[in-house]
């Protein structure tokens, strides 16, 4: 999600932000792609972290350390009110502090960085619009768009480079539809969504970026004002009770457009080359296709895209795996190393498509767990299922070690993936 709300930028809310100022050995990968950064593995599962901008934080890597930061209320998400230490901001004065924690109401719709009461009314209006129906309605297009996309890769010859032309059409299509974005204006936001969650942006560019990004998405909000359809955004902009406001309406839909197709698009492509590089399971997964649920699961253990970005500060001091906290510690959920925890699943490292089903936190926990979950696991279970069945002798059309990868992004992955098949 990218620092696109005025309050997000009061409160120096930014992902790209974030990256610059945590210590490379805790988001660079090594050699693995597919394995934590080194900077994660071992250790303690609370311990410090020095970041870049000089302040200090904990590192949570241990699976119910995690889940406990997660679901205890006195962990907060809402970095207006409470000063982060990944923030690429100065740290404030106590009467700065002070006038944050008076803030009479929440007026954007940010709600990944809200707590309750706040969350909760967004959170409602939008669990309204994700319901069973609308996801079983989706299952058939996603179907439909995958066999059109791989047929297109077809009929092209037997090459193809897999994440243009597969991976991330197929869920920003997806998310287009659910939102009712014109699939024509996809380029733009995917453009402008890479700005915002790259390292390498320079501030002034992820500044213009966020601004056409609102730019764009007040236009489509005023559309679906005055010419409501069957979608999402539509039953946002009329059903919401209470009303929501522009601002709102902007801040959530840029959520969802944001994180709808940058995440499963990633997973897409990361989770083929973890498969093309782990034959004995793709083996598995192709005599056995009934195993896809539980691969589908294994790989968002297995990969755990997104990497550090999760957060949350004490709001009074608690004990953490046997660590003191004070009260205004920041605490980041490493999720690539949380889900690799050796008390909780035994040979963590090994992908394995059979590995029994158990909870893992690619999708979060708690209130903030993430909505679109079942909509992701759809794409991810009939993109790599049709893959798979339609693309015989798929494999790597170059080394594994030429594939470049993602390491300055908030979401891992890869950029592009050359694929054959026969």
């Amino acid at each position: 999600m990218t620092d696109s709300s005025p309050t997000g930028k009061a409160a120096g809310v930014s992902t790209a932000g974030m990256r610059r100022i945590l210590p490379p050995d805790v988001v660079e990968r090594g050699r693995n792609p597919f394995d934590p950064p080194p900077g994660l593995r071992g250790g303690s599962p609370v311990r410090p972290l020095d970041l870049l901008n000089g302040a200090r934080a904990w590192l949570v890597t241990g699976f119910e350390e995690a889940r406990t930061v997660l679901s205890d209320a006195r962990f907060s998400a809402d970095k207006l009110r409470h000063h982060d230490a990944t923030s690429p901001r100065p740290p404030q004065t106590q009467a700065q502090t002070q006038a944050q924690a008076q803030v009479a109401e929440r007026e954007d719709g940010a709600f990944v960085f809200m707590d309750p009461p706040e969350h909760t009314r967004l959170r409602r209006a939008l669990t309204g619009q994700f319901t069973v129906r609308r996801m079983r309605q989706l299952e058939s297009r996603v179907r439909e768009i995958a066999v059109e996309h791989i047929e297109a890769m077809r009929a092209a010859g037997t090459h193809a480079d897999l994440v243009p032309a597969f991976a991330l059409p197929l869920p920003s299509l997806v998310i287009c539809e659910l939102l009712g974005v014109d699939y024509a204006d996809r380029a733009e936001f995917q453009e402008r969504t890479a700005v915002g969650l790259s390292a390498s942006s320079a501030p002034q560019e992820q500044a213009a970026a966020r601004a056409e990004l609102h730019a764009f998405m007040r236009r489509l909000v005023s559309a679906k004002r005055s010419d409501p359809a069957d979608d999402l955004l539509s039953g946002l902009v009329h059903d919401a009770d209470p009303p929501l406001t522009e601002a709102q309406l902007v801040d959530v839909a840029l959520l969802l457009l944001t994180a709808g197709h940058e995440t499963t698009a990633n997973m897409l492509g990361l989770g083929t080359f973890a498969l093309l590089e782990h034959p004995g399971q793709l083996a598995a997964l192709r005599a056995e296709p009934g195993l896809i649920d539980g691969a589908v699961e294994e790989l968002l253990r297995f990969l755990s895209i997104i990497q550090l970005g999760v957060s949350r500060v004490a709001t009074e001091p608690v004990t953490l795996g046997g660590v003191d906290l004070p009260a205004g510690a920041t605490v980041v959920i490493a999720t690539p190393e949380v889900n690799r925890d050796p008390r909780h699943w035994p040979d963590p490292d090994v992908l394995d498509v059979r590995r029994a089903r158990t909870p893992h936190l690619a999708f979060g926990h708690g209130v903030h767990q993430c909505l679109g979950q079942q909509l992701a696991r759809i794409e991810l279970r009939i993109g790599l299922g049709e893959l798979l069945s339609r693309l015989p002798g798929l494999r790597l059309a170059v080394p594994a070690e030429q594939v470049p990868v993602r390491d300055e992004m908030l979401v891992f992955g890869v950029r592009s993936l050359p694929v054959t098949w026969s």
